[in-house]
């Protein structure tokens, strides 16, 4: 719903927990058709397969592992921080309560990784 209401300017898609994601990701049925993205917006409490989980699929995937996945989540545990950073997150962020700062986050992180930063 977030995103929903947010400016930004690229096409976003979701999925209900982290075994649809890594299905989507790898598009695997029902997702055989799904555009492979330029970033990853992961939270780490997800059903059927945690974020730390989904990120340590990924980056042991030849196909995905340098796709950015930006952490974002409620967690502000260093010991969330270390480990997602561990498992290869390009970036960890802690979602904001209010709305209209959690949508600047969200334009930050598109603002730095689809337009400044160039990767292969």
């Amino acid at each position: 719903m977030a995103f929903r209401k947010s400016r930004l300017l690229v096409k976003m898609f979701d999925v209900g927990d982290g075994v649809e994601a890594l299905a989507f990701l790898r598009q695997q049925a029902p997702y055989q058709d799904a555009p492979r993205p330029d970033i990853i917006l992961l939270d780490l409490n997800m059903p059927r397969m945690d974020g730390k989980t989904l990120l340590q699929h990924l980056k042991q995937d030849d196909n995905l592992k340098r796709i950015p996945a930006i952490v974002l989540t409620t967690s502000e545990a260093e010991s969330d921080i270390v480990d997602t950073y561990d498992l290869g997150c390009a970036g960890f962020v802690t979602k904001p309560v209010d709305l209209v700062q959690f949508l600047q986050a969200i334009q930050n992180v598109e603002d730095y990784w689809l337009t400044l930063v160039k990767r292969p």
